[in-house]
């Protein structure tokens, strides 16, 4: 059983910066592809970035491009979520989540992903 922690949300003007972190439990994370999904009120789940479990390559969506930058540090088992020039269309609970599968696809889809955290709220708002 894999058990994944979110931190780091809260509320920001817009413009501003945040820096999301998600802990994967024991020793595992080098094996898994680890995602950030977000959901808002009334909207489906939508995946945001992802970082693949080997060669490091990275997924964004389109609307993120240029603002979020996804890392991980395997000797933590955390996997971060640089936000800068944060829009209010960013607010939503974020979730990190883990797909055993491996791999980065032109696409994320949260029934890739196996295990998930419990969500952390972000709230661009001025």
């Amino acid at each position: 059983q894999v058990q994944l922690v979110e931190s780091g949300g809260g509320l920001v003007q817009p413009g501003g910066s945040l820096r999301l972190s998600c802990g994967v439990s024991g020793n595992t994370l080098g094996y898994y592809t680890i995602g950030w999904f977000r959901q808002a009120p009334g909207k489906e789940r939508e995946g945001v970035s992802c970082i693949g479990n080997g060669d490091g390559n990275t997924y964004y969506t389109d609307s993120v491009k240029g603002r979020f930058t996804i890392s991980r540090d395997n000797a933590k088992n955390t996997v971060y979520l640089q936000m800068n020039s944060l829009k209010p269309e960013d607010t939503a609970v974020y979730y990190c989540a883990a797909d055993t599968a491996g791999g980065v696809f032109a696409t994320m889809r949260p029934s890739w992903y196996d295990y998930w955290g419990q969500g952390t709220q972000v709230t661009v708002s001025s």
